[in-house]
This record gives C-alpha cells, structure tokens and sequence, in this order.
C-alpha cells in the first residue's frame, strides 16, 4: 500500500475529548503505510466571507487539507447534529477555489458520544460530505458511546470493539484511496 496522508479532524475542542481519544489511538495505531495529522481547531474562527485575508489558523487548516490524501472526521453529536467546530472547519475549507481541497477526496466519519454514539450527526454530516464531494466510506461505522467502560480513567480508548472498528475502518479509507487514486 502506497503512503497515505491522512488529515484528521475534530469537531470537539475539548482537551479531554472522547472524540479526540479516538483519533489519537487512530494516529498511534494506524496500518502501516498511513500516516495520520491531527489538525488544530482552537484558532479556527467561524467562517466569515467579509475577511480581507485568511487568517493564519485557516491558512494552516487549508495547507493541511491540500497536502493530506484523505480525511478522518470524529463527529461528536450536539443537539442530533454536527459540532459547530467540524461544520466551520469544512466550511473554511469549501470555500477555495472551486471546492479544490475537499473535491474528489475520501473521507471517513467517526464519533463518540451519549446514546446512539453520535449517530444521527453523523448521518447529517454524510449529507454534508455529499456536498463538498468527498466520498466517503460507508462500513463500517463507527459510533462509539463514550459513557460506558469504552475510555479508562486517562481518556484513553479500551474497548477493543471498537479499536477494530477503527483499525477496520482505516484499512477501508486506504482502500478506497487507492481506487479513487486510480
């Protein structure tokens, strides 16, 4: 398997965020071949077509998503819906010039929270993603109850189900890669 760039993207901004816990054991348990960066939203601002020049944060956020092959989206599930940060990070990076960051590349959605583990957000968000035309992989998905015995007391994801889930699900993100590549 050719190596692929992977961007990671979180939709929470907590430091302590299960969602951001699933993205870490992504980055530290990744096939070999993937190489996986986590992008930092805190500076982000929301997206505003009035600004002059593109902040720094945006800039950077854009530089990421240009270089990356693919993209992994934790999805945590605010009021049935996608988190703000996730929704204005896509919208920052949709409005380039002819959607050339986003267009043609895969993605891949994950998520923990309460309930059905941030479900219904994450079908929201494939409608999104329809949109910015990414595709995206379809199984297996990831959802991920964050108030059972699936993090320990660091934060850290343990329930091996879902740690296959995600080793499974990256696997299919390269898969898919190496089609739409070709």
């Amino acid at each position: 398997m050719a190596n692929l760039r992977i961007l990671a993207i979180c939709g929470s901004l907590r430091q302590k965020s299960t969602n951001k816990a699933l993205l870490q054991y992504a980055m530290q348990q990744a096939p070999a071949g993937i190489e996986i960066e986590l992008a930092d939203l805190s500076e982000l601002p929301f997206y505003n077509a009035d600004l002059a020049e593109k902040p720094a944060s945006v800039t950077r956020l854009v530089a990421q998503a240009a270089a990356a092959d693919g993209l992994l989206l934790a999805c945590p599930e605010y009021n049935y819906s996608v988190a703000p940060a996730l929704k204005n990070a896509l919208d920052w990076l949709s409005r380039e010039p002819n959607n050339a960051v986003l267009a043609g590349k895969t993605a891949a959605i994950l998520g923990s929270g309460g309930g059905m583990g941030t479900s219904r957000a994450q079908y929201h968000l494939r409608q999104v993603c329809v949109f910015l035309d990414l595709h995206l992989v379809n199984k297996p998905e990831v959802f991920c109850n964050s108030f059972g015995n699936s993090f320990n007391e660091q934060g850290e994801l343990v329930d091996e189900r879902i740690q296959g889930l995600i080793q499974q699900q990256l696997q299919a993100l390269a898969v898919l890669t190496a089609k739409i590549r070709n």
